[in-house]
């Protein structure tokens, strides 16, 4: 199996580092339009093989679409990182062209791939590959829930003090600081609700720190998150190259789902070798449906700056 990763920068280093790891992919090719940067990032993974046991072979290029022909999934984490006080709004203009044109790209060597989209706005981006693209929506996966619900898990666990993979929660909604919706209610520790655990107020902190936790380690680092973000991405490309069918909070392209029609937005899918394979419906409140729907109209926003590009 060959995964293409276009950006050798934190995120996609990261990504390819996992990957190769824990031997998700028997090759994968690493692409920047920086000279050198790829196949040095390449070069380096390939040096910890023999410390650390893995087979997959890794190679960096410049800018040359042509080696990553035949790919089974292309991840895009191409584009520039949000900055302190830079919103994921702020990034439309600068990354919809980056995004749209390497997706071209990739397409040309490998018509039949798996996009998966990571650049920001990344519901956004998502939403510009698929329109722009012709492909099957089955074929384009936003990943932004994983990440979300990672760290939706580790304040959870922090807040219980249990072990974070006793922890199951999901993240639905746009991928953004007021736009994601860490479901609470649906929350549990090893089958118990989390509400036996926590009171309201306690889970309403964990929500918040859950809402700003990529703007938090910002601030924290002076650019954006990348060993959890590469992770979640590694976690997605793997349900799908073994067909593992994972639940996994994605955006993709929604038809009545949901109550929400054209647009790319967070919901529970299953990830398989077909990409997506269904789209999970789950019965929301009141209160969730309404935050859902705030949610879907933010993105649209976001959305109408697209105009140009589409």
């Amino acid at each position: 199996m060959k995964v293409t990763i276009v950006g050798a920068g934190n995120v996609g280093a990261s990504c390819a580092d996992v990957i190769s790891y824990r031997g998700i992919a028997s090759e994968v090719v690493l692409l920047d339009i920086k000279e050198g940067f790829a196949e040095g990032k390449a070069m380096d993974i390939m040096q910890c093989s023999s410390n650390t046991g893995f087979n997959t072979v890794v190679t960096g290029v410049t800018n040359d679409y042509s080696k990553t022909a035949n790919s089974d999934v292309v991840v895009i984490t191409s584009g520039i990182p949000r900055k302190p006080g830079m919103t994921r709004e702020e990034l439309i203009g600068i990354n919809a062209g980056i995004v749209k044109s390497v997706a071209e790209n990739v397409l040309k060597h490998s018509p039949d791939t798996i996009l998966v989209v990571v650049s920001n706005p990344m519901d956004t981006m998502t939403y510009l590959a698929l329109k722009s693209l012709g492909m099957d929506k089955k074929k384009i996966i936003g990943m932004g829930g994983a990440l979300d619900s990672s760290r939706f898990k580790y304040f959870l666990a922090k807040a219980l003090d249990k072990p974070i993979n006793d922890i199951s929660a999901m993240v639905i909604g746009g991928h953004g600081d007021t736009t994601m919706i860490p479901l609470t209610r649906l929350a549990s520790y090893n089958g118990i609700p989390v509400s036996e655990f926590l009171s309201e107020s306690e889970l309403s902190e964990v929500a918040s720190s859950t809402m700003v936790g990529g703007a938090t380690l910002t601030k924290l680092l002076g650019t954006s998150a990348w060993y959890a973000p590469g992770a979640s991405v590694a976690y997605l490309v793997d349900s799908i190259l073994n067909n593992q069918r994972k639940m996994i909070a994605c955006s993709v392209m929604l038809d009545d789902e949901y109550g929400q029609n054209d647009i790319c937005i967070g919901v529970p899918c299953i990830i398989g070798r077909n990409g997506i394979e269904e789209i999970v419906k789950i019965e929301l409140n009141e209160q969730e449906k309404q935050k859902f729907a705030e949610s879907a109209e933010a993105v649209r926003n976001m959305n109408a700056d697209l105009k140009s590009h589409l």
